[in-house]
């Protein structure tokens, strides 16, 4: 068999793997699968037109999605596009893309194209029609949520102000529906002609969002009214839906509940670790996933507590970061995200959607009217002015972060097997906990149909420290018989999580389980076909085949040939590769010059124009290994090196990092204490006034700023309570102290070289009701009331390379 070192070592060929016997069990974790799966059903959703122009086709039945017919399990991300540069959109939608993402979502917020009575504005940053044309072209199918209430940590839900002024807001009010029409109308005509029914990417509409009131002209009406105005505007599309969580109402049929989770809860009022969340624990009898920070409370069971067996578990907002708030600032880490994924997979979630999977910035409104949710507006929360950083994996100028390394393998996972996945149904264990806050009991699943499936297991809680689960082995009863994994008992660490394979048929050969995790299928032409897999932290790599157990080394890539391929292309070579976990973390799984090949890369790494791009810090070298080889990349400055089956690319440094002058220039004054009050009784933001007590910095840029740079990113690093950077007194950013470095695209603004920007962080003062992770929480010395300082201030330049291959 072959064996790739890490990317960094050369490629070996050597003889390797061994067979070994079933060991004694030790500890067995019990789960029944024998149940038949039951046949899906249609008709009961009322989907809309769903055969496009070519005759490509999309439906639903109560179990899954389809596509052309055959079962899809799609990733969708969120990326608002009002909340970012026209001018990035084309480079981040195909960074999406890259990612693992099938469907961009966005909000339309109607107090972004339409502040005032009168026009609509659709035009630059706000141009919906365009940004779903860039997506089209990038190869995302888009779903448009049109609100009219959106949410999103906006100004009144997104709805203008002139109407939260004039007329009730959120039922069948005529003089409300009146303006809501013609909302839809605009909408309508600016995706006229881009909906699936006509060859375009619009494979659906949310209406409303969080909606649980009821009573005269609310509840089931209020949605069946909204989609007959949604239909009136000729947004006939095959999905119509709605948020599912918080007991939202609907009329059952007409539309599709989604749902969705996150690791915590930055809209909740304690000042402490909250306990362990549901998102972290696997669900058997609701797709409800805790409190999701509806801003109405709910009386009474939502629709979708008595629609499970009507309609799929379709997820929209799983938490892929958190959004900042001001009496709550969560940093989450990324395995706190990931380890969501086998979580809700486990469950039965049939569409992974993320809430957000792209950062933004609020645009500011007419007058300089802030368009943030806000207590000062009778908002639930208060949230930064322009910021809508969110953690997201894509931050508001398009920096990776380290959580899209941990998502992108289970996306490939889905991209690959999904079909399969899709029709599983989910199998509960003998023991199960007895709430998220068990941690001691085992969490894992089973999804299966026939004698195959997939286990999925969490060992991971965020701020909670999960026992190791020491001696374990599964034992999964199938119609065709019992499968004990692995060979020997395991021990699972504290933080582990993952999905592993049981009878999946790899082109024609039987894989009767592995103890890692698949992530991809790649034809290598003359090297066959190639099954990319991930380690389990600290399991050992076991691949169950017909003729033994194969074991292999997770400390670098080995490629196990496991038989040929049956069918049409019958007698290739089938394969299976183990990578590191430092080279999953690096893989990109991308189509360039007609064939699917892996790219390994600390860098960005995507396609556009037919070309493959490379993103990074222009002070340091980008490089990228690419299997299978592409046929003659070129490109100014690129070093081709072939290292065994790998092709590694290189571009030298290209700058040093531009110098910013530092100065101080006003010291902090004694901050006023934080008050309480608002709709949740809890810290609420200082009054403008408060900033007049801010310390600040002048930030000089040099002459010469990286003109050849994509974009120079200003990084900060300061502990306060909020910082601001304005532009004479034009705010470009600002930003909640959380522990996170704060990073401002400059390219946006159109600065002049040497344009001094100012810096003012308002102190936060030891005595502030407000909670901020233990980890990042200013340790205040006797007698230190408050801190406002800035510990490092730097410019780093971003470029991009395109490699013709």
């Amino acid at each position: 068999m072959t064996r790739i070192r890490t990317l960094g070592a050369a490629l070996l060929l050597t003889a390797l793997g061994s067979a070994v016997g079933l060991a004694g069990a030790d500890t067995l974790l019990k789960l029944d699968a024998r149940a038949d799966t039951a046949a899906p059903q249609t008709g009961y959703l009322k989907l809309g037109a769903a055969r496009a122009p070519k005759g490509q086709t999309l439906a639903a039945n109560n179990q899954y999605l389809l596509q052309d017919g055959k079962p899809w399990l799609p990733v969708m991300g969120e990326y608002h596009f009002s909340r970012a540069p026209a001018s990035q959109w084309d480079a981040q939608l195909r960074l999406m893309k890259a990612a693992g993402i099938d469907i961009v979502a966005s909000y339309v917020f109607w107090n972004h194209h339409q502040e005032q009575p009168g026009a609509f504005d659709w035009k630059g940053n706000r141009d919906l029609r365009r940004f779903v044309q860039l997506a089209q072209a990038a190869g995302l199918k888009v779903i448009v949520r049109l609100g009219p209430w959106a949410h999103g940590e906006s100004r009144y839900g997104g709805i203008p102000d002139w109407v939260v002024d004039a007329m009730p807001t959120r039922s069948n009010d005529p003089e409300y529906m009146g303006h809501v029409e013609r909302l839809y109308a605009e909408i309508g005509a600016q995706i006229k002609g881009l909906l699936w029914k006509d060859g375009g990417p619009v494979i659906g509409v949310q209406l409303e969002n969080e909606y649980n009131l009821r009573g005269p002209g609310r509840g089931e009406d209020h949605i069946r009214a909204l989609k007959v105005l949604a239909l009136k505007a000729g947004m006939d599309v095959p999905l119509y839906t709605v948020t599912g969580w918080d007991g939202t109402v609907y009329p059952s049929g007409e539309v599709t509940p989604v749902f969705g989770g996150y690791p915590d809860e930055p809209w909740a009022t304690s000042t402490q670790e909250l306990a362990p969340k549901e998102t972290h624990a696997f669900r058997f009898n609701t797709r409800v996933s805790g409190d999701l920070g509806a801003q109405t409370q709910s009386h009474a069971p939502g629709t979708a507590e008595t629609d499970k067996d009507k309609v799929p578990f379709l997820g929209a907002e799983y938490g892929a970061g958190l959004p900042a708030m001001y009496r709550r600032r969560t940093l989450v880490s990324p395995d706190d995200i990931a380890s969501m994924l086998p979580v809700q997979l486990g469950s039965g979630v049939n569409l992974l959607g993320y809430y957000m999977f792209h950062g933004g910035r609020n645009p500011i409104g007419v007058g300089g009217t802030g368009l943030e949710e806000s207590s000062l507006s009778g908002g639930y929360n208060d949230t930064p002015r322009i910021s809508y950083d969110f953690q997201a994996p894509l931050g508001p100028d398009g920096q990776q972060r380290q959580v899209l390394t941990r998502l992108r393998p289970f996306h490939y996972l889905l991209r690959d097997y999904g079909a399969q996945l899709a029709t599983m149904t989910v199998r509960q264990p003998e023991r199960v906990p007895a709430d998220p806050a068990d941690l001691q009991t085992p969490r894992w699943s089973v999804r299966s149909k026939g004698d195959s499936g997939f286990l999925f297991f969490n060992n991971h809680v965020r701020q909670y420290a999960m026992p190791a689960q020491t001696g374990v082995r599964f034992e999964v009863q199938l119609p065709g018989g019992t499968l004990t994994l692995p060979s020997k008992p395991a021990d699972i660490p504290n933080g582990a999580y993952f999905v592993w394979p049981l009878n999946l048929d790899l082109d024609g050969v039987n894989l009767r389980y592995a103890t890692a995790q698949p992530v991809a299928r790649v034809d290598a032409g003359p090297q066959g076909i190639i099954h990319v897999f991930a380690p389990t932290p600290g399991v050992e790599a076991e691949f169950a085949l017909a003729d033994g157990v194969k074991t292999l080394s997770s400390e670098g890539a080995q490629l196990l040939p496991i038989g040929k391929t049956d069918g049409k292309a019958k007698g290739r070579a089938v394969s299976v590769l183990l990578l590191s976990a430092e080279e999953v973390e690096q893989l990109s799984v991308l189509e360039i010059a007609g064939q699917r090949r892996l790219v390994f890369s600390q860098q960005q790494a995507w396609v556009a124009d037919g070309k493959l791009q490379l993103r990074g810090l222009a002070t340091e070298p980008l490089r990228a290994a690419v299997f299978p080889s592409l046929p003659k990349p070129r490109a100014a400055g690129l070093v081709v090196q072939q290292d065994g089956v790998l092709q590694r690319l290189t571009f030298k440094a290209d700058t040093s990092e531009p110098v910013l002058q530092v100065s101080a220039t006003r010291s902090a004054r004694n901050a006023p204490r934080v008050l309480k009050g608002g709709l949740a009784n809890a810290a609420l933001q200082p009054i403008p006034e408060a900033f007049g007590t801010a310390a600040t910095w002048s930030l000089r840029l040099p002459e010469k700023l990286a003109q050849q740079a994509e974009d120079v990113l200003l990084e900060l690093d300061f502990v306060g309570d909020i910082g601001r950077v304005f532009a004479g007194t034009r705010l470009l950013d600002d930003w909640y102290y959380n522990g996170q470095r704060w990073q401002i695209g400059l390219k946006q603004f159109g600065l002049k070289p040497g344009q001094a920007l100012s810096l003012s962080v308002l102190p936060l003062r030891a005595d502030a009701p407000v909670y901020i992770d233990a980890a990042h929480r200013p340790t205040f010395a006797e007698g230190q009331t408050q801190v406002a300082e800035l510990r490092g201030a730097r410019l780093l330049p971003v470029r991009r390379v395109a490699i013709t291959p």
